[in-house]
Order: C-alpha cells, then sequence, then structure tokens
C-alpha cells in the first residue's frame, strides 16, 4: 500500500520547507535511508530520509518549490500502484514535465549560464567541485591553504585544502580521483557557497572555458547522478573497506550528521541498513558503553599567537580572519537587539578549594575550578529553566536540554565549543571535554557542529588576573556568565575579620527573557552550590 510522505518539521521555527534538491525521481526504486531530498528550512539544508521501501510514485513539490510543514511531499508504493485517490486524481508528471523543460531550455540557448551550454563547456570524465557549506549560517567560505596545487594527483579522501568558515576552520576532502586542474579560489581568497572551489579531471583536460558558477552547480548535480550507480555497486561489492576508517564507514549523511552531534563513535555502531550500513534509527536507538575520562583527556597542543611587529611611527594593517568578521557582526547584532542588563554577585569560595583538593587527590583525577563552575551551573540551569531559554519574536523557545558553552580565545578572536547535555555529565567528563575543545580550538581543529546548540555561555577570565567584568550575550542564549580570579580579601566571619577567598561572578541577562528577579534567583542558587559544593549532590 502506498505510503504518504508529508513535509517534516526539521525545526522548532520551521512552518514552511523548500525542496533544495531531489536524490530520487518518479520511478525510482527507494530503499529504508535512502536520501529523498535535501530539505531547506529556516535554519538550515538537512538530508531527509525515506523510512519506507518501495518506488518513488509521486513528487508533490518540485525542486526549488517550497510547502507547508505536513502537506504531501512524496508518495512511495508499489510500482504500478494507482495512487489517484492519494493525489486529487492527478497523475504524477514526469515525462511530460521534462519535455516542457527541455523545450524551455531550447528557447533560452542564447542564454550563457543555461544547462545546455554548461553542459558543453564540460568536458568527459571533469568533475566541479564547489564551496561547501559547512554551517548553518555560513554563506561563503575562505581557503585558508591549499594542500594539493594545480597539476597534483587526487586521490579520493585526499585533503584539498582547509576552509575558514564563520564558526572555524575545518578540513575539506576530495570524494573524487583524479587531477587537480583548476584552483577557483586562491589561497586567502573567499567565495560564495556553491561557487566553483577546484576542477578535478584526467590530466591534460582543458578546462580553461569551465568555471561559471551555476553551470558548475547543475553540471555537477548531474554528474553526480550518473556516478550514483556505478557508486551503489562499489559500495556492495566492498563494504568492509569502507568501514576500513571512520570516513569509510558505510552511513547515511542523516544518520552522520546525528553521530557527530550527539558524539557517537560510528566505528562502534552495527548498521541495520542494506550491506550493514547506519541509518537514521541505528543511532537513535544507540546506546553508549561508559567513558573513561583518560579517553578524553589528550587537548591538541595549542596554535601560537600570532606576532604583531611594531614599527615606531608607522601604521600597519592587518586583514580580518572570516571568524573575526563574523565576531564583530554577531556581537554588534546581540548587543544593539537585545536589552542588556547585568547582576554581580561575590562567592565565598573557601569550601570549593577545599573540594577540588579532596578530587584531585584521587587517582588519574585534575579538575579545575572553571570545571566546578561549569558544573554547578547546569544544575542550578536546571531549576531555573526560564534563564535556559530563548527569545523567538513572538515566543520564548524553553530548550530541552542543558548545553554550556564555553568561551574559549583563539588566535583569530573567540569560539564558543559547546558541552552537550552538561547537567548529565560528571567533573572528570566535564575536565576532558573542556581540555580536549579549547585545545582544537586553538588549533583550529573544531567541528562547526561542536560550536552550534549552546543554551548557555561561560566566559572565564580568572586566569588573567581580571576581578570582575561583563560579557555580551551569545545569541541566541537568554544569559550569560563572566566568571572573574579568586582573590584573597578580608572577610567577616563570625563576628571576626578573617581572610576570605572570594571570585565575583556577573549575569548579563537579556530582559525579554529573564526578568531582574529570575536572574537573582539563578545567581542565589548558584552561588549555594559553589560555597556548599556537597549540595550538588542533592
Amino acid at each position: 500500500m502506498a505510503e504518504v510522505i508529508t513535509m517534516p518539521r526539521l525545526s522548532d521555527t520551521m512552518t514552511e520547507g523548500k525542496v533544495a534538491k531531489w536524490h530520487k525521481k518518479v520511478g525510482d526504486k527507494v530503499k529504508e535511508g535512502d536520501i529523498l531530498a535535501e530539505i531547506e528550512t529556516d535554519k538550515a539544508v538537512q538530508d531527509f530520509e525515506s523510512e519506507v521501501e518501495g518506488t518513488l510514485l509521486y513528487i508533490g513539490v518540485e525542486e526549488g518549490g517550497a510547502a507547508a510543514v505536513d502537506s504531501v511531499l512524496a508518495i512511495i508504493g508499489n510500482e504500478g500502484e494507482d495512487i489517484s485517490g492519494l493525489t486529487g486524481g492527478e497523475a504524477p508528471e514526469s515525462t511530460d514535465s521534462e519535455e516542457k523543460k527541455s523545450e524551455e531550455d531550447h528557447k533560452t540557448e542564447n542564454n550563457a549560464t543555461s544547462i545546455e551550454q554548461a553542459d558543453a563547456e564540460v568536458p568527459a570524465g571533469v568533475e566541479m567541485i564547489t564551496m561547501p557549506r559547512l554551517s548553518d549560517t555560513m554563506t561563503e567560505g575562505k581557503v585558508a591553504k591549499w594542500h594539493k596545487n594545480v597539476g597534483d594527483t587526487v586521490k579520493e579522501g585526499d585533503l584539498l585544502a582547509e576552509i575558514e568558515t564563520d564558526k572555524a576552520v575545518q578540513d575539506f576532502e576530495s570524494e573524487f580521483n583524479g587531477v587537480l586542474l583548476k584552483q577557483g579560489v586562491e589561497e586567502g581568497g573567499a567565495a560564495p557557497v556553491d561557487s566553483v572551489l577546484a576542477i578535478i579531471g584526467p590530466e591534460g583536460t582543458d578546462v580553461s572555458a569551465v568555471g561559471a558558477p551555476k553551470a558548475a552547480g547543475v553540471s555537477s548535480e548531474k554528474q553526480a547522478e550518473q556516478k550514483s550507480e556505478p557508486k551503489k555497486e562499489e559500495e556492495k561489492a566492498a563494504p568492509a573497506a569502507e568501514a576500513s576508517s571512520s570516513d569509510r564507514v558505510a552511513i547515511s549523511p542523516l544518520a552522520k550528521k546525528m553521530a557527530q552531534d550527539k558524539g557517537v563513535d560510528i566505528n562502534s555502531i552495527q548498521g541495520s541498513g542494506e550491506n550493514g550500513r547506519i541509518v537514521k534509527k541505528d543511532i537513535e536507538n544507540y546506546q553508549p558503553a561508559a567513558k573513561t575520562a583518560a579517553s578524553a583527556s589528550a587537548a591538541s597542543p595549542a596554535a601560537a599567537q600570532v606576532a604583531l611587529s611594531f614599527v615606531q611611527g608607522e601604521d600597519t594593517e592587518s586583514q580580518n580572519s572570516q571568524v573575526r568578521n563574523i565576531i564583530a557582526k554577531r556581537l554588534s547584532e546581540s548587543k544593539f537587539s537585545a536589552p542588556h542588563y547585568y547582576l554581580m554577585v561575590e562567592i565565598n569560595m573557601d569550601k570549593a578549594i577545599e573540594a577540588r583538593k579532596e578530587i584531585n587527590s584521587l587517582p588519574d583525577t585534575k579538575i579545575s575550578f572553571n570545571d566546578m563552575i561549569i558544573k554547578a551551573t547546569a544544575v542550578a540551569l536546571r531549576k531555573h529553566p526560564q534563564v535556559n531559554s530563548s527569545w523567538a519574536g513572538d515566543k520564548i523557545i524553553h530548550r530541552g536540554n542543558i548545553n554550556i558553552g564555553v568561551a574559549v580565545a583563539i588566535p583569530d578572536g573567540l569560539v564558543v565549543p559547546v558541552l552537550k547535555n552538561t547537567d548529565q555529565m560528571n567533573y572528570t567528563q566535564i575536565s576532558a571535554a573542556v581540555k580536549d575543545m579549547a585545545g582544537r580550538a586553538k588549533s583550529k581543529g573544531l567541528k562547526a557542529n561542536e560550536m552550534e546548540g549552546s543554551t548557555f555561555s561561560i566566559s572565564n577570565l580568572g586566569m588573567f588576573g581580571i576581578e570582575t567584568f561583563t560579557s555580551i550575550i551569545n545569541q541566541p542564549n537568554a544569559a550569560i556568565l563572566s566568571v572573574g580570579a579568586i582573590i584573597e580579601k578580608p572577610v567577616v566571619k563570625n563576628g571576626q575579620i578573617v581572610v576570605g577567598n572570594i571570585m565575583k561572578l556577573s549575569l548579563a541577562c537579556d530582559h525579554r527573557v529573564v526578568d531582574g528577579a529570575t536572574g537573582a534567583q539563578f545567581l542565589q542558587t548558584l552561588k549555594t552550590y559553589l560555597e556548599s559544593p556537597l549540595t550538588l549532590l542533592l
């Protein structure tokens, strides 16, 4: 019996979706876990997998078209099955529509960006590599470094270039074999997403006439379709070879993204799809084994700060990195759009210092005050969910998970890696995760998904001796905690003036979401947890 596939709701704020690309055509066989289409929401473009098997009988939304959530996206059933009752009497118009499109295309034969002319410009065997979209908010990418030069032989999996996005620098691998015939973007240059990044093909091929961005996008899609069948055969012939490394595991794109978001090691999962392919439900049903802190304790070496030379009487300039430009844009938007106000409190850290000494006396255990603050903050957020919320125009979104972003200084500025489900982590897990991500942030090794999804942020300048400061809220969070240094000061205790260890906290709040009393109650709870660490166990 035919199954109606509706437009999915892929984000909390999504009301309609746009089909960026169909991966299946009417008449194609569809298996569970196959990618049906790429759906563009109000936040990102996501792969949409089929949960049923059969033949694609009907496409309800054309490529490039939009439709409301829960409207008919596609119909899958048995080949030749009558679906007129499900489509309101409409029959799938595959052949006729393709003929009409081809006639319209012939009418535009003088247009330089037409599909026919683009295909004519691309020689056989040549692959067009476009600038990838490596984060939800990325609109252009900058080539930080080329690892292959024109004329170099490239194999599938070889590192082509380092791409700098609005959030991080990521390695970009080749999916094709051949020779690098052209670099579409110079090292240090930037280009929009989907524009030509590189051209790979047989040695000696003339590609001087190839490179129009629109043509590249269309031709690469057609070539991808032409190569899809051989690739499927290769997967069937050598599933074991694919699983030889984490990058070659047989896994659907959606399942791979879900695994990255959840921090799941895909090498430890047995896939339930065809030939052991890992699909969406495998990630959803995955039960992680107990992790040890030692496995995540190794941090990457920190990148050296870029030295700026000072010349008396001579002004110099340094080109802004993509990260610096985005920091300027985002913080300006946050400061001028969100009504900030600030609450400050002093914390007596005497008991926290004693607790840390006892914890660090245990074998193979070493935590910092910052780890203790992160843990206490996560537990306090559990009791004050309004602080763990976001402003969304006509509504407030109360986040179901507590994901704390930890601000890390890098040579280019500031990044905020995110600890997912922080309230469920213990001290050693937090310590290992922070060290790992901070080290990789400084060496530009963080992935974009590791800096997304925060619900609250913490910025700590205590290690620099800063006693107190305020921060700009990291949107879409409703608050950010600023942590100062622990300073020895005279305090009154039991009517006597004694030396105490005092730390100042500053909470910046978005007044649209967090009222003054709500922010103050949150700080009171946090103060209790830090001044009496045993209360965290209650």
